[in-house]
């Protein structure tokens, strides 16, 4: 089997990777170790920055983006017994969306399958050969006959615990790497959000986030210890965990109700330098990981696939390779401010049991400038609805 980008992963990018390549006529094939299935009903983030939504709706997955999806053009920061509302609109003329990705991957699992079946999924132990030469190609194993593709490039969309990354010689890799000692305990519950718009919480108990998924499903979360026992937390008790960490405002409206999932979710921030190899460009969760307060995950994999895309696109049509050369420098720009900014909103939001009481003040000091300063809020809007991709 041949093809001109080989795909591992996929996910939301490279489902992605390999529509946007399809419609400049470039031929992908995606490897998937998981079902369609599984795939399609893993619960994740569902927040849009503006760009990625212009992004999308470029590649033909607007409609029912733009049915569905709720724009939301500003957040709320809580602390200190009070609500600042951080108004994207007035302050950057941005906004972001409500989109689960899970929807998402439908939209693109279904333009994918409508043109052309390039999505093989159940692909186990595969492996990347002659990354770094001029015979690049993957084996794998599908429904239990051995399997090779040989390509012109490998893109590699497979998440952290990917084999992609783990291809590149250790030698060639720097990574920088920061493990939160708490994480997000996060239920799902089919009650209305207790805000039309996203209230993040600072208290001295811990953070909380009120997210939503629609007008009848709502995404809630509070800090808890890395080894906690989701067991020791029944559904009554996050309810009246969560409503202590929120102003009195906030807490009354809340309506609560039985979880229909509950998880619990480790925070970190890393990422794995550079982003290319030989013939092997990473994208996605693969090479950057962040903490989910600010809600970059999923757009920064859309960012990378972008540039990406666009890189293997000019080398097709113009023969070019300095996109292709450059891809790394160019993303990895945007990747750490990316970081810096996730890194800031969870120092901020959460309690950090290693500052002590003096961290609560100087975080609900922080908080309290943000509130007074149009800059500082500027600059909070314009990290948060999105940054350019260059």
């Amino acid at each position: 089997m041949r093809t001109q980008v080989a795909i591992i992963g996929g996910g939301p990018a490279g489902s992605l990777l390999s529509l946007l390549l399809g419609q400049g006529g470039i031929e992908s094939v995606v490897l998937e170790s998981r079902t369609k299935d599984y795939v399609l009903s893993r619960i994740r983030a569902g927040v849009l920055e503006k760009p990625s939504t212009e992004w999308l709706r470029r590649a033909g997955l607007g409609k029912r983006m733009d049915e569905e999806g709720f724009v939301h053009e500003g957040i709320n920061l809580a602390f200190s017994g009070r609500i600042q509302r951080i108004d994207f609109s007035e302050l950057v003329g941005g906004y972001v969306m409500v989109y689960g990705q899970t929807e998402i991957q439908k939209d693109l699992y279904k333009a994918l399958l409508s043109h052309n079946d390039v999505l093989l999924d159940e692909a186990e132990d595969v492996a990347l050969h002659d990354i770094g030469g001029s015979s690049p190609h993957v084996t794998f194993r599908r429904r239990g006959r051995e399997e090779r593709l040989d390509c012109d490039f490998i893109a590699g969309c497979d998440g952290s615990h990917g084999v992609s990354r783990e291809s590149i010689p250790a030698s060639l890799r720097d990574t920088y790497e920061r493990s939160y000692p708490f994480g997000w305990l996060g239920i799902l519950s089919e009650t209305p959000p207790v805000n039309e718009e996203l209230i993040y919480a600072n208290h001295p108990r811990g953070f909380a986030l009120c997210s939503m998924r629609n007008e009848n499903l709502s995404r809630y979360y509070i800090q808890c210890d890395l080894d906690a026992d989701i067991e020791a937390w029944p559904d009554r008790r996050f309810w009246d965990e969560i409503r202590r960490r929120l102003p009195a405002e906030a807490a009354e409206r809340m309506v609560t109700g039985p979880s229909i999932e509950k998880s619990i979710t480790p925070l970190r921030s890393f990422v794995s330098e550079p982003m290319q190899h030989g013939r092997l460009f990473l994208a996605g969760d693969s090479t950057h990981v962040m903490p989910p307060t600010g809600a970059k995950g999923l757009n920064m994999a859309i960012s990378d696939v972008i540039l990406l895309a666009d890189a293997l696109t000019r080398y097709y049509e113009e023969g070019s390779k300095e996109a292709l050369d450059n891809y790394s420098d160019i993303a990895l720009r945007r990747v750490w401010k990316v970081i810096r900014f996730s890194w800031w909103m969870t120092g901020l939001m959460h309690r950090l049991e290693e500052e002590g009481d003096l961290g609560q003040k100087i975080q609900e000091a922080e908080l309290d400038y943000v509130a007074s300063s149009r800059s500082a809020q500027t600059a909070l809007a314009e990290n948060y609805t999105g940054l350019p991709l260059r």
